[in-house]
Parts: C-alpha cells; structure tokens; sequence
C-alpha cells in the first residue's frame, strides 16, 4: 500500500509531461510556415547554460526566417514606410554592391581650388622664366641635377668650381669674360630659383593626384587628366634642360652669332609650358561648373539649352579658331624672343621706310642651307630675326581684328545676342579688354628697345589673353559628360519623394 503510495506522484509527473510533450510538441514544416507565432517547443523552464545558447540561436534564426518571408510579401512592404524605405536600400545596394568603393560621378570642389592653384603657379614661373631670359641668366647653370640640383652651393670652394664650369661656355667666353664670382652669383641665384620653382610645381601636382586618385575625389577621366599633366610637367623639365644645352655648344655660334638658346627649343619650352597652364585652368573651371549644375539642376539645364541653341554654333566655332590663332601668335613671340628680333625696326607699324622691309632683308640667301635654296622661305621665316618680327606683327593684327570682329558679331547678331549668356557676354568683353591691353604692350615694348620690365608684362599679357580666351570658352561649351549629369539630376529631382512617416536625420543642402 505504501509502495503504491510511493508511485502515485511519480506517474502523475510522467503522464503530466506526457501530455505535455504531445501539446507542445514538434510541428511538421507546413504548419510551422502556416503558424505566425513562434513556436514554443524549445521554451523550457529550466536555465542551463547549454538549453540557453540552444534556444538563442534556434529563436535567432527563426527571426531572420520570418522576416525575410515578411519582406518578400508585397502587402507588407507597401504597408510600412520603413519596410518601404528598406527595400528601396536593398535593391541600391544590390544593384551596385561596390557603390562605397566605386569612383564618384563629380569631382570634389578641392580639386578644382588646387588645380587652380597650380596654374597660378604656372603663370608666375612662366613669367619668371622670361625674366631669367632677359636678364641673360638661364645659361649660368650648365649642368642638370634633379636631385642635388636643388640646393645652391654653400661653400666658398663649390661656388668657384660652379664659376670654373661656366667660364667654359660660349657666354663667358664670348659676352661676359670680365665677370667676377659676385656678379656671377646675381644670374646664378636666378636660375637656380627657375629651376627651383619647376620642382616644387611638379612635386606640389605629383603627390596631390596620387591622394586624390587614392581617395576616390576624381572621376576616372579626371584622373586620367591628372595623370597626364604629371606626364607633361615631367617633360618639360626635360625640354628646359635640352633648351640650355643648345646655348653651351660652340657650334651654333659660328660667324660671330650671338650666344643664345635655340629658337626652336625655347618655343617648345614655352608652348609645353603653356599647355599645362591651360590645361590646369580648364580643368578646374570646368570642375566648379559642373558642380555648379549639379547643385542646381533646373537652372543648370535651362542654361545648357540656351547654350546648345543653334543660333551659338557659329560663335563657338570661330571661338575655337580664336584660340588657336591666339597659341600661334604666342609661339611666334616665343621666336622672336629667342632671336632678338625686337631689338630691330624699332618703329611702328612702319619697318624702315614702309609697312615692309626690303626683299632681300626677308628673304637672305644666307639663311638658306642647300644649294638650291629650296628652304629658303621656311628657314627666313624661322630664323631670320627680320621676316620672324614681321610675321608677329601680321599675326597679331590679325588675331586683335579677329578679336574684334567675334566682339562685334556677338553684340550686333541679334540671334547670337539673344542667345548668348550675361557670364559669356562679359567674358567676350573681357577678351577685348585683354587684346587691347597686348598691343599696347607690344607696341611700347617695341618703342623702348624692349626693357625688361615691359618685355615681362608683354609675355604676361600673351597668357592672359589665353586665359580670357579659354575662360570665355568655359562659358558657352557644353561637355556631353555635363549635360548628362544636369539630365539625370533633373530626372532625380522630379522622381523622388520623401516617404510618409519618415523624418531624415540628416538635413540636405
């Protein structure tokens, strides 16, 4: 009796969790999907460490299966605006999983200030390089150091073997034998700092383009860009040193010829120089243009429809035959330059006792090198300082009336009136202004025997007029890359709405 006592409890128990078990017991597959609530089969009222990492996860997982499922559903995503919101981030990122790590479709306004920056500086050293030339300083180094280059010398004992090494050119020899160390020192500081600042340019622009390339602040093009003016500043010290070296050999001097660089190298040298000036700058205006647009998208593509106007073709036509007329006009000073020619038929516009000089001045036989004078009308018209000055001063005729004339057309056309912008109106106004400004110059220039201070500011004014050029043309081009951005901008803007019942935490501007 006892014993039976004794079994009662324990049968109780066991058919109590039998019943139980058979309750809560497992559930097949399809009643799991069909069942919402979570089962409770692994709930247990006992708090083992093994149980509770048993049930974590088992609850974890069922999370994750559950949500997924409710996230696949139509009804709920369209019911819940964050379900909205997730979904939409979602499919962004599965479309374009590397967006994080993916170029940028603009480039950063940093850019575009550097860029800037370093075309300045380009401006300056262009300037500074023709001061070392007229002051006759740019041959007082005649070695090429890249590296140890860069320091003067710091000893009495260097400083005379750097005046030993020049004593052996065709300068000293020829123009200054009676020079002593301290007036040596006056044109060797001036080199040494041209050459100086043509370092500091290229490692200024080599290390900022590696960051921005490694920082994702460029687009592909842009850095390709970039690149590529590292490229051109390179070659350009190296164009520098080929132009001294044609200045310490002995064979170009023959006949009593004044020691000087090769005409054709300096004009090399000044061109490279140019085009990596004008490539900065168009770059970096193009860059806070294109933001601009962006930025204001509706404006922007109003403005580029203007711009893309029928009416704007011509104009922009003439514009690019504008700028390269103006290059060449540059580059035919750069001859000039390097043959002395303005120190000849100081007078203008007349040259001796009319417009032209005598036949025979322009056309020397001595300028030819075959027997049969074949070259003789190109190597006049390169080397010979009369027919050199003559077709500088024909070329900017001409490139000032051009100017005129395309100021004129805009301003007198009603279509091309009605069409161009106030920004391009005024920079045309300003190419005016620029062109007036060189030919006073010139002209003064030539007047005075070219002094240094005026034949600095001429060469300055060549590249401002470049700039005003290219600035103007900044103004009314359209890149397709640009119009592009502005139309998918637009589209962006017109398509997005904010979602109800979502706040952003981040305020656009």
């Amino acid at each position: 009796m006892a014993a039976s006592l004794g079994i009662a409890p324990l049968r109780s128990r066991l058919v109590f969790g039998l019943d139980k078990f058979i309750s809560n017991g497992p559930i097949c597959r399809r009643c799991l999907h069909q069942k919402p609530a979570i089962p409770k089969a692994y709930t247990s009222v006992r708090q083992t460490p093994f149980l509770s990492a048993f049930r974590q996860r088992t609850l974890s997982t069922f999370t994750r299966n559950q949500s997924s499922a409710i996230a696949s559903t139509p009804s709920a995503s369209s019911t819940s605006p964050l379900g909205a919101l997730a979904q939409d981030i979602a499919s962004k990122t599965k479309s374009n999983p590397s967006r994080a790590s993916s170029w940028p479709e603009t480039n950063s306004k940093s850019v575009a200030y550097w860029l800037l920056g370093s075309a300045a500086s380009v401006f300056g050293i262009v300037i500074f390089g023709g001061l070392t030339r007229l002051t006759e300083s740019g041959l007082s180094i005649t070695e090429w150091r890249p590296v140890t280059g860069s320091f003067p010398p710091l000893s009495e004992q260097i400083w005379e073997e750097e005046f030993a090494r020049y004593k052996l050119s065709p300068e000293f020899k020829m123009l200054n034998s009676r020079m002593n160390l301290d007036e040596f020192k006056q044109i060797y500081f001036m080199e040494w700092a041209h050459r100086l600042w043509g370092r500091v340019i290229g490692i200024t622009f080599l290390m900022p383009t590696a960051y921005f390339i490694a920082r994702r602040r460029v687009t592909p093009v842009m850095a390709r860009r970039l690149v590529g003016i590292c490229g051109l500043i390179c070659f350009q010290g190296v164009i520098g040193w080929w132009m001294v070296k044609s200045g310490l050999k002995d064979d170009l001097f023959e006949q009593g010829k004044h020691p000087r660089v090769s005409q054709y190298r300096l004009a090399a040298h000044l061109g490279t120089a140019f085009i990596a000036y004008l490539t900065m700058l168009t770059n970096g205006l193009h860059i806070l243009r294109e933001n601009h647009l962006v930025k204001n998208p509706i404006e922007g593509a109003k403005l580029l429809e203007t711009l893309r106007s029928p009416q704007l073709r011509p104009f922009k036509r003439l514009l690019v035959g504008l700028s390269g007329l103006v290059f060449i006009t540059a580059m035919s000073g750069a001859l000039v330059a390097g043959l002395d020619a303005g120190l000849i038929y100081n007078d203008f516009p007349w040259m001796g006792q009319g417009l032209l000089p005598p036949k025979r001045e322009m056309f020397d036989p001595f300028y030819s090198h075959t027997e049969d004078q074949r070259d003789l009308y190109w190597r006049n018209a390169l080397e010979n300082p009369v027919l050199v000055q003559l077709d500088h001063r024909i070329l900017a005729t001409t490139t000032f009336t051009a100017i005129i004339a395309l100021w004129a057309y805009s301003r007198f056309s009603p279509a091309v009136r009605s069409a161009l912008p106030k920004a391009a109106r005024g920079g045309m106004m300003g190419v005016v202004h620029l062109a007036c400004l060189q030919v006073a110059l010139g002209i003064t220039t030539l007047w005075y025997l070219v002094p240094t201070p005026l034949a600095a500011a001429h060469q300055a004014g060549a590249l401002a007029l470049l700039t005003g050029v290219f600035a103007l043309g900044n103004r009314v081009w359209v890149p397709k890359r640009t119009l592009r951005l502005v139309q998918q901008a637009v589209s962006s803007a017109k398509t997005s709405k904010p979602v109800v019942g979502y706040t952003p935490l981040v305020k656009h501007v």
